[in-house]
């Protein structure tokens, strides 16, 4: 009898015990007053320093959903953190760049009002029992802004294409990706949930 409560008390720890792909994405948000320390204190060095941050943590990215996946490590907690991390990432990444002179506000405002409308229609989905997933688009994307980021932090001057001149440029094809990956969304979620909005 004894025994057996230790058990179940063992399984129920178990239970409410943080799993790797979750800690990694846990990580994912540690790592970004790390890098806005290095972001907001621009210097050659720094730039390489948060641009690794940058990197490293949009792996995680990759990684966490990665695990969760292949180990069937799949949690509530996991599908909550993940897509709000993306988000302090991205504006992590953005908004310093912003006070830096290198992107323009009304880009990085885009993006993010972008990201935060796409979560509200996968929550309304979600809600409703119905899954969304990412697309291609939005994908490539993700990929774009995270590699525009990369270029824009570094701002190395190089001949004849500057990095801020190649950021800029992905940037902006993210931005187009962006908009009509996020119309995408709308549609299917109107059409899945059968609303006319």
């Amino acid at each position: 009898m004894g025994s057996e409560q230790v058990e179940n008390a063992h399984s129920v720890v178990q239970g409410h015990k943080i799993n790797l792909p979750t800690k990694i994405t846990l990580i994912r948000i540690v790592l970004v007053p790390l890098l806005l320390a290095f972001l907001i204190a621009p210097s050659r060095v720094n730039a390489l320093v948060a641009a690794l941050i940058f990197g490293a943590a949009a792996l995680t990215d990759w990684l966490d959903g990665h695990l969760a996946r292949s180990t069937h490590q799949v949690t509530t907690l996991g599908k909550l953190l993940d897509p709000i991390a993306d988000k302090i990432l991205l504006a992590a990444g953005l908004i310093p760049l912003v006070g830096l002179g290198r992107v323009p506000a009304w880009m990085a405002a885009i993006m993010l009002i972008r990201e935060f409308a796409v979560a509200g229609l996968r929550e309304i989905a979600a809600a409703e029992d119905v899954i969304i997933p990412a697309t291609r688009l939005a994908k490539a994307k993700t990929f774009l802004q995270i590699l525009a980021i990369l270029f824009l932090i570094l701002n190395y001057s190089t001949w004849p294409l500057t990095f801020h001149d190649v950021g800029f440029s992905l940037l902006t094809l993210g931005l187009l990706l962006s908009l009509v990956s996020g119309v995408d969304y709308y549609l299917k979620c109107r059409k899945m949930l059968q609303y006319r909005w």
